[in-house]
């Protein structure tokens, strides 16, 4: 096989890892380095026994050395090649997602093929975060190809908004940026555009903000795990913990609960729920408290029955390896207090948003939080982050959100 690129032979590990579908290869995998390799440019990924593995970016500053883009000796990673994985991606948006379209996550890193990119749409902005030095490298080239292929579907794109300001920028040796990107053909961004629109999900209206709401400005995995709170959530007394924009709480009282209490340890954060519930005309059916929820649940969790429904979705207790164990002991205490206020009968909602908390972990934490309460639990239903955030097999860091509706018995 003749090969233009430059070649990089791996570990016998990292070869048998690429051949169960991960797409990274970490430096110290990495027995030889032949050619003229370029930061940010392809790649070959080749076996001890000379088998070829694919083809990726390399990342000469990361510890992911080399991001696989392709195991087809046909790819040529032309613009052709892009054009094709984004339709690909949008394609398989609009199956899976339907009327939800509007405000969908349309690429999702690797899982798509894109290593190190985000985007998200927002009716008519795309939201973008890229974390890799060879995705950044062709960003603007992707970014045409992604409001071309949405034009081709009806949606009209007014601007593409960057947010790129994580730390991992700084070990690909990138440098933090945010603003507007420039994409021939798109409306020009008035001084004055403050990054605010709405949105409407599950029926449900959220004011957002592209440019300084969290990460891209809002949290679209947990889309369809509100439909399922929302289903149980009709005539009962529901606590809604790290309430963020109010989501879950919104869908717990437009389907009908007979109280929802909202609690965030934010102001920006309460104020923003607070006009949320009025933007949907339900300011009357919450009540917003500004408290750390450790120490609110804490209090609640002297008497059992103030409430029949419990959602907590924390922020990741756990970023590395390192802090897991620490991560653990919070997730359990945090269940293990939300079980002491639920009544027999009543529901919990629990859930983890890191890949580091693996399902196992996280099980263990929810078992352990029911021994420690002295619960039974009934699993209603298990679920992970919505389909347009597409688990790799093979990529464990795409599997990520783990979500969990339990009876106390």
């Amino acid at each position: 096989m003749s090969r233009n690129y430059p070649k990089f032979t791996v570990t016998d590990k990292a070869a048998n890892s690429i051949r169960r579908g991960h797409v990274w290869v970490y430096a110290e995998e990495i027995v030889d380095v032949s050619g003229n390799p370029e930061n940010g440019g392809i790649v070959d990924v080749f076996s001890r026994k000379g088998s070829w593995l694919g083809a990726g970016f390399l990342s000469e500053h990361s510890k992911i050395r080399v991001r696989l883009l392709s195991r087809n000796t046909n790819d040529t990673f032309d613009r052709a090649f892009w054009e094709r994985r984004i339709r690909y991606a949008i394609d398989y948006r609009r199956a899976v997602m339907g009327a939800d379209f509007s405000a969908c996550r349309l690429i999702f890193g690797e899982a798509d093929g894109f290593p190190g990119l985000t985007a998200d749409l927002f009716n008519d902005v795309v939201v973008t975060e890229v974390l890799s030095y060879g995705t950044d490298k062709i960003k603007n080239m992707l970014y045409s190809l992604l409001v071309e292929e949405l034009a081709r579907g009806g949606v009209n794109v007014r601007a593409v908004y960057e947010r790129s300001d994580s730390p991992i920028r700084e070990k690909e040796g990138l440098p933090a940026f945010c603003g507007y990107a420039e994409v021939g053909g798109l409306t020009k961004i008035p001084p004055e555009d403050d990054g605010r629109l709405v949105i409407t999900e599950n029926g449900i209206r959220y004011e957002i903000n592209y440019i300084t709401g969290q990460k891209t400005g809002f949290f679209l995995d947990q889309k369809y795990n509100r439909v399922a709170v929302a289903r149980i959530a009709k005539g009962r007394h529901v606590l809604d913990c790290f309430t963020h924009t109010g989501a879950f709480a919104l869908n717990a009282a437009a389907a009908g609960a007979a109280a929802v209490t909202a609690v965030d340890i934010s102001d920006d954060a309460i104020a923003l729920a607070r006009k949320n519930a009025e933007l949907n005309g339900l300011s009357d059916k919450i009540d917003f408290v500004r408290e750390d929820v450790f120490e609110y649940l804490t209090e609640l969790s002297k008497s059992r029955g103030a409430y029949d429904l419990i959602i907590l979705d924390p922020p990741a207790f756990t970023k590395s390896n390192s802090t897991v164990k620490n991560a653990l002991r919070g997730y359990r205490e945090i269940n293990r207090l939300a079980m002491k206020i639920l009544p027999r009968g009543g529901f919990l909602a629990t859930c983890s948003c890191s890949h580091f908390m693996t399902d196992a972990l996280f099980r263990e934490a929810i078992a352990g939080a029911a021994s420690d309460a002295a619960v039974s639990l009934r699993e209603v239903e298990g679920r992970r982050q919505s389909p347009d955030h597409p688990i790799l097999w093979g990529v464990p860091e795409t599997e990520y959100l783990k979500f969990y509706i339990f009876q106390v018995v």
